[in-house]
């Protein structure tokens, strides 16, 4: 499955073990990215000696559990950024889907890279799903509710804002395809 936006071909699809690395890199680039949002009074996505990121220990359960499904987003087959789909809801409990991780690489954000990649993904995976978004990440939060209403298949969109144990931020539900 694969769409085209402004010239560009945007594809998704299911990661192997032969692409964990990639990922895994990739991930580095995500982390870089959200240490921009990081309180000042937290230290916890700081360099390690070797220049790099410290692991990231729930990755690796993405190839290991059956409930984790990582995806990969490729722009005219070049690996342009990957989606980590889980079943952990940030209400409390389990949710068919929920976006666990999602990036698209700075070259590739604007142009509607990532709106495509969204359809692309729930199309793959319809069911009831869970879009939380932390409150201080600006970006994510102007992006998500329209690229969201925007999908098609898209029905019973609500929005709960929290701030609590859980989750500081808005939590979008929803249903993707099926009838």
């Amino acid at each position: 499955m694969a769409g085209e936006d402004e010239g560009r071909q945007v594809s998704v699809t299911p990661a192997g073990e032969a692409e964990r690395g990639l990922i895994e890199g990739l991930f580095q680039f995500y982390l870089y990215d959200f240490s921009e949002m990081e309180p000042a009074d937290v230290h916890d996505l700081v360099f390690e000696e070797d220049g790099r990121y410290r692991p990231f220990p729930p990755l690796a359960a993405y190839w290991d559990e059956a409930d984790r499904w990582p995806l990969l987003i490729r722009v005219d087959g070049r690996p342009a950024g990957f989606a980590l789909i889980n079943t952990h809801s940030h209400k409390g409990g389990r949710v068919e889907r929920n976006m666990g991780e999602f990036f698209v690489a700075r070259k590739y954000r604007g142009g509607g890279v990532a709106a495509e990649a969204l359809r692309q993904l729930l199309a793959l995976y319809p069911g009831r799903w869970e879009v939380a978004v932390l409150a201080r990440n600006a970006r994510a939060l102007t992006f998500w509710p329209r690229a969201i209403a925007e999908a098609p298949g898209v029905r019973d969109l609500v929005r709960d804002d929290r701030d609590d144990n859980q989750w500081k931020g808005p939590i979008w539900s929803f249903v993707a395809g099926g009838t």
